[in-house]
């Protein structure tokens, strides 16, 4: 059962149940326009789009700016760096000031730093760039989470987060897709030319059509002190910091897939930037189906903690199975594959469920309850992602490792702090 929700400003009431808050609140069955629900899912898409872009590319780049296959990956790092800061801030600054403004100067700065990546004529401007786009991107993630929150509880949540990532799911399909398509016509350089388009349309669209979803009788009006009680009170909580570790360690497999793919499989297995585009997107697949089951008809019919446990235990075998495939038998691409896509899949149980939950404990913190959601998933996938190519060379067994490893420490976590009672 959770633990006590946490209020604003960092006070504890009552413990809950999910199915308590549910039935206690009313939950429209449609509480946003079709529209604001497309661009809802399009600011979550954000963040995979950002990353998985410009991810064909990467050889390229590093050979145009004369640098090597690690500092290419410090790219991906420094914006899942600048995502970590940026939610942080911008958390937090929407429960005070509302959803809307800090969204909308959130999305003009992430076109701004879109561009700085367009023209970067070096390699550590192009990762100051990056990290400057992770922290203003980082807006639309934290905060369309905090708007989900603001309308919707417990497994209505969780089944409208469904909803919208079968919006935000198609990203890392299409993104890589694109990001290939895109080199044929152009260098690395358009894949960002293509953000800085997609930034001006998506602040166009929540200007237009996004909605204010926190009265400003619910905002709170302290300073640092509130803010920096609402997050101890929300550290504090067992359950919540439970279900924080898990998904913080289960993004940290995620990512570990996500940051090192593009240089094991182009570099270790000779495959093209189109043919692991096609990876790519088939895993992605498994990922957005697993994620509409989840949300559709499995936590319908089982336990949060049988769903949270099985994905976990799925993930675990996905990063032994790569190990395995590596070391003991050898098999290539051929089993490689077939283990990431299987890890992808657990990834639509795991997140949305862990994610959901936590929310659901922080009604009148939700947007710093997201902060530190994503906080910790983006640190921890800033911290693994650029594992597989540890000693300057691309390792599939690393990265099955790695993949192994976070997975079991998402298990360890879950089971030690999201216990009953």
């Amino acid at each position: 059962m959770p633990g006590p929700t946490v209020g604003s400003d960092g006070d504890q009431t009552l413990p809950l149940r999910p199915q308590e808050v549910a039935a206690e609140t009313p939950q429209p069955a449609a509480p946003f326009a079709t529209a604001t629900v497309i661009t809802l899912g399009s600011l979550v898409a954000l963040g995979p789009l950002t990353t998985d872009l410009y991810l064909p590319a990467l050889p390229d780049l590093t050979a145009d700016l004369h640098s090597t296959a690690p500092a290419a990956q410090l790219t991906l790092t420094g914006s899942l760096i600048g995502m970590v800061i940026g939610q942080l801030l911008f958390g937090p600054l929407s429960d005070r000031l509302g959803r809307r403004r800090p969204m909308l100067a959130g999305l003009v700065a992430y076109t701004v730093a879109s561009a700085l990546c367009a023209f970067a004529g070096s390699m550590p401007v192009l990762v100051a760039g990056r990290v400057l786009q992770g922290v203003a991107g980082s807006a639309a993630l934290v905060i369309a989470r905090a708007v989900v929150r603001d309308r919707l509880e417990g497994t209505a949540m969780i089944r409208f987060m469904a909803t919208m990532g079968l919006i935000s799911g198609l990203a890392p399909i299409v993104a890589p897709l694109a990001g290939a398509q895109l080199l044929r016509v152009t260098d690395w350089r358009g894949t960002f030319v293509a953000l800085v388009v997609l930034g001006a349309a998506l602040t166009a669209a929540c200007a237009f059509g996004v909605r204010e979803t926190l009265p400003p009788e619910r905002r709170h009006g302290g300073g640092l002190g509130t803010t920096v009680r609402a997050i101890g009170g929300l550290l504090r909580d067992r359950v919540f910091l439970g279900y924080l570790l898990t998904s913080t360690f289960a993004f940290g497999a995620l990512f570990a897939y996500v940051g090192g793919s593009s240089v094991v499989l182009q570099d270790v297995y000779r495959i093209s930037s189109q043919t692991y585009s096609l990876v790519f997107a088939v895993n992605s697949v498994a990922l957005l189906a697993a994620t509409q089951l989840n949300g559709r008809f499995l936590v319908q019919r089982c336990s949060e903690r049988t769903l949270l446990v099985s994905g976990l235990a799925v993930a675990a075998l996905a990063g032994a199975s790569v190990v395995l495939c590596t070391t003991v038998w050898d098999t290539g691409l051929a089993g490689v594959w077939p283990a990431l896509t299987l890890l992808m899949a657990s990834m639509g149980v795991i997140l949305p469920s862990a994610n959901g939950q936590a929310l659901t404990m922080a009604p009148h913190a939700a947007g710093s309850a997201s902060a530190l959601l994503g906080t910790g998933t983006f640190l921890c996938g800033a911290v693994v992602a650029p594992l597989s190519s540890l000693g300057g060379h691309p390792s599939a067994t690393v990265l099955g490792a790695v993949v192994l490893g976070c997975a079991l420490l998402a298990l360890a976590s879950f089971l030690a702090l999201c216990r009953r009672g």
